[in-house]
């Protein structure tokens, strides 16, 4: 039985969202550099040299940081391959999270010292497989999104030295295991090679063709019935953290998404942060973890397969509409000297703005000519602004994202601290 607290693991898309998901209540976040990582797009925003930065920032608050070299090479990438885990083994990460079996043993010919993490990409659904990797060095698998419960246990069963982690939230492929050739067919981007197209989330109109005559006639949906016919809900757990923690065969919680907003990173670590830590203290409540998750953008949601098995599911695709855009809208982001925020929306004087802070912050009221930040009866605290005046103490009637200035506030607040405020507009995105 796995006896130590289970780890949280958050995606990093950025430095900025590194530090957002570990103020906000990571154990350990996953990163990428190049296109060696599964997510080009969020690997594009990592250098080495801001790679190595977020790696001393975690390790100094005592986090650790888990490099993704998961992309599935070709021949000719091989060398440049080589020089990249080279590289990346000198920053220092605590593991390398790798899916193709040819890479894991490069890693370990090249970089011993680092942990192997196995990714969901590599598929393992039953301890058969675990041992292969297991044999091969590796410490800890990520299995497939498709296992259930009972075969995570019992692949802790036969293998209790195993580390297993667990995708607990976060968007789901509609293919198995990610295996998808759509995106490539369609648009000449390869999912397995980390540039997904995300084909699976665009609206599609059916046709039918008669083949002997070559009739092709239009298919009518039925009212209030979409055509995403692909599209995946993303998978939430949080109900089921404590049947899932009972099992004491879960290590690690894993939270899909280096590609979504630091709002998304902040509110899944705090959430799920949250109820880890109230499962441990005995005083679980699922309703208030799905309330702060609720106001992310979701295309709805599901508990997938891990509670039950696929063939019992009815309730995974959306058919309807492709994302929403959440309860909450963030208006501000207070930044690293705690006296200013960035705008990231709108915000106008003598409006209550929620402040959404880090995990475990405690914050004081206060007011002066700026404004003023105090508690409401339903126990949380809000900002108003009285006067919106930039670092420079130019005064403005109201200030919108495309302002970059610094703004006062009325007093001191945790860094990456948000504001938001409750999205009254259309909330889906089509």
């Amino acid at each position: 039985m796995n006896n130590q607290k289970v780890e949280l693991l958050s995606p990093a898309g950025n430095l900025e969202k590194l530090k957002i998901a570990i103020k906000y209540g990571a154990d350990a976040v996953y990163a990428g550099v190049s296109h060696f990582s599964l997510r080009i797009r969020a690997g594009k925003e990592f250098t080495f040299e801001t790679f190595k930065e977020g790696i001393d920032y975690a390790h100094a608050r005592g986090k650790r940081v888990y490099a993704t070299i998961n992309g599935f090479p070709f021949n000719s990438q091989i060398d440049l391959l080589k020089k990249h885990i080279l590289t990346m083994a000198e920053l220092g990460p605590d593991a390398f999270i790798v899916a193709a079996p040819g890479v894991v043993r490069l890693c370990r010919e090249l970089a011993p010292q680092i942990p192997i993490h196995l990714s969901t990409q590599a598929n393992v659904l039953n301890y058969m497989d675990a041992q292969v990797f297991w044999d091969m060095g590796v410490k800890r698998i990520v299995v497939a999104r498709e296992i259930s419960l009972k075969d995570v246990k019992e692949i802790k069963k036969h293998l209790p030295d195993m580390e297993i982690e667990i995708f607990a939230h976060g968007s789901m492929c509609f293919a198995y295991s990610g295996r998808c050739l759509v995106s490539a067919v369609q648009m000449g981007r390869v999912p397995n090679r980390g540039s997904c197209a995300n084909d699976c989330r665009f609206e599609y109109t059916l046709y039918a063709v008669n083949e002997d005559h070559g009739t092709l006639f239009r298919l009518e949906e039925e009212p209030g019935v979409g055509t995403y016919i692909f599209n995946s809900k993303d998978l939430n757990l949080a109900s089921h953290i404590q049947e899932i923690l009972d099992s004491g065969a879960v290590n690690a919680l894993k939270i899909e998404g280096r590609t979504k907003s630091p709002y998304y990173a902040a509110v899944t670590a705090k959430a799920y942060r949250s109820a880890i830590d109230d499962y441990y203290a005995g005083k679980f409540d699922a309703n208030l973890y799905q309330k702060e998750l609720h106001t992310t953008k979701n295309r709805g949601f599901t508990d997938a397969y891990l509670i039950h098995r696929p063939f019992e599911k009815t309730d995974s695709q959306n058919h309807d509409y492709a994302l929403s855009k959440g309860s909450y809208e963030v208006t501000g982001l207070v930044t690293e000297d705690e006296e200013h925020f960035l705008c990231k929306y709108k915000v106008y004087p003598s409006e209550d703005i929620e402040i959404f802070t880090p995990k475990d912050e405690v914050l004081s009221e206060c007011e002066n000519e700026i404004g003023k930040i105090f508690k409401k009866e339903d126990g949380l605290y809000y900002i108003n602004f009285k006067k919106i005046l930039t670092e420079t103490g130019k005064e403005l009637e109201s200030v919108h994202s495309g302002n970059v200035n610094k703004i006062k506030l009325p007093g001191k607040l945790p860094y990456l601290t948000m504001f938001r405020i409750e999205n009254i507009e259309d909330n889906i995105v089509e």
